[in-house]
C-alpha cells in the first residue's frame, strides 16, 4: 500500500498452474534453451557426417528421418550414431548433475569432479583393469567395468554426503570434504598405475582420460534409459527445490522438507555423474562449466537444469568433433574438455576472489 492508501501491483512472472504446481514462464530462458538444443542437434548431425567417408548434412538428416540410402544408413546408424548419441546423453547427464550439485552446495565450484564422484568411479575402474585374476576378474565378467565404475561413483558420492552431514549439509563443508576424498582417490589411482603391468596401465590411462571411442548400442541404450529415468525423478522433485535457494528456514516455512529433497536430488546428481562416467569415462570439467555458462546465457540467478543439460550436450559433442578433426591424430574428448574447462575454472576462482 502507498501512504495514501493506493494499492501497488507487484509484477508477477507469467505462468500456469497445473495440479497445484506452479510453472513460471520465462521467455528469454525458454528461447535460449531452444537455441541451445538446436545447436546441440546441429553439432550432433555434423559429427555424424565427419569421417573417412564424409556425408553431407542433408543426407544425414534424411537418414535420421528414415529416408536415407542403404550405404548411408550403414555408416550412420551402425558405425557413427552410437558415438554421437553417447556424446549427447553423457553431456546432458553431466550438465544436469553439475547444475544440481552447484545449486545444492550454493557454490559455482561444486561439481562431480570436485566432490570425488568421478575420481571414485575412476579408482574402482583402474583397480579392476589393473588387478588380474581373483575377485576383480569375477566382478568384471559378471557386472562389467561400466557398472562397477557406476557403483564406485555412487559409493564415493554417498561417503562424501555422510561425512559432510552435520544437522544438514553445508555447501562449503561439502566441497572441502569432496576435495579431500578426491585427493585420496587420485592417490589410490596413481598407486595402482605405478604398481600395475604396463599393458594394463595403457588400458586404464585411456579410460581415465575420458573418451567416446568404440561406443556400442548396448552401452548407449543403458546410459540413455538410466538418464531418462533419473531426469524424470529430478523433474518431479525440482519444483520443491526452488524455495531452497532462499535458505533452509524459508523453505521450511513454505512447507518444503528440504533435507529429504536435497538428499534425493544429490543422489540423482551422483547417479547421473556415475552413468556418464560408466559410459564415457571421467570426462573432466563438463559438469563444472555447463551450469555456469547456462546460467549466464539464460540470465538466471541459479543454474537452470534444462539449459545446463543442453550446454553439456553441446560442449561434449562439439569437443568430440574438435578432437576428431582439429589434429591429424584423433584425441580423446577429455583432452579437449580439459583444455576448455581449465581456464574457465581459473576464471571462476579469480571472480570468487574478487568478490
Amino acid at each position: 500500500m502507498r501512504p495514501g492508501g493506493t494499492a501497488v501491483k507487484v509484477p508477477v512472472a507469467p505462468g500456469v498452474r497445473l495440479g497445484g504446481v506452479s510453472f513460471v514462464w520465462r521467455p528469454w530462458t525458454a528461447g535460449v534453451t531452444v537455441l541451445l538444443a538446436a545447436a546441440a542437434f546441429l553439432v550432433f548431425c555434423l559429427s555424424i557426417g565427419v569421417g573417412d567417408f564424409p556425408i553431407g548434412l542433408p543426407r544425414v538428416l534424411a537418414t535420421i528421418a528414415g529416408r536415407g540410402e542403404q550405404v548411408d544408413e550403414f555408416v550412420i546408424l551402425d558405425l557413427r550414431m552410437p558415438r554421437a548419441l553417447a556424446g549427447l546423453v553423457v553431456g546432458i547427464a553431466l550438465g544436469v548433475s553439475g547444475a544440481l550439485t552447484q545449486s545444492i552446495a550454493r557454490n559455482p565450484l561444486a561439481s562431480p569432479d570436485v566432490l570425488g564422484i568421478t575420481s571414485g568411479a575412476g579408482a574402482v575402474a583402474v583397480f579392476l583393469v589393473t588387478a588380474s585374476g581373483g575377485a576383480a576378474t569375477a566382478v568384471v565378467d559378471s557386472v562389467g567395468l561400466s557398472a562397477a565404475a557406476l557403483a564406485g561413483g555412487l559409493g564415493t558420492g554417498l561417503l562424501v554426503y555422510f561425512l559432510a552431514w552435520r544437522r544438514g549439509v553445508d555447501g562449503l563443508r561439502l566441497i572441502l570434504i569432496g576435495v579431500s576424498v578426491t585427493a585420496v582417490m587420485q592417490a589410490v589411482t596413481t598407486w595402482l598405475l605405478v604398481t600395475a603391468d604396463i599393458r594394463d596401465v595403457a588400458r586404464a590411462q585411456a579410460w581415465l582420460v575420458g573418451s567416446l571411442d568404440n561406443r556400442s548400442w548396448d552401452e548407449v541404450r543403458v546410459a540413455l534409459w538410466c538418464t531418462l529415468v533419473l531426469l524424470a525423478v529430478v523433474s518431479c522433485a525440482a519444483f520443491q527445490f526452488k524455495p531452497m535457494h532462499f535458505g533452509d528456514e524459508i523453505a521450511a516455512g513454505l512447507g518444503v522438507r528440504y533435507a529429504a529433497v536435497r538428499a534425493v536430488l544429490l543422489l540423482c546428481a551422483v547417479l547421473l555423474a556415475g552413468v556418464a562416467v560408466s559410459a564415457a569415462g571421467p570426462v573432466p570439467f563438463v559438469a563444472l562449466v555447463a551450469p555456469q555458462v547456462a546460467m549466464r546465457l539464460a540470465r538466471c540467478p541459479t543454474p537452470p537444469l534444462v539449459a545446463s543439460g543442453m550446454v553439456g550436450a553441446l560442449l561434449l559433442t562439439g569437443s568430440d568433433l574438435v578432437a576428431r578433426t582439429a589434429l591429424p591424430v584423433s584425441l580423446p574428448v577429455g583432452v579437449v574438455t580439459a583444455a576448455i574447462g581449465g581456464p574457465f575454472l581459473v576464471y571462476l576462482l579469480v571472480r570468487a576472489n574478487r568478490r
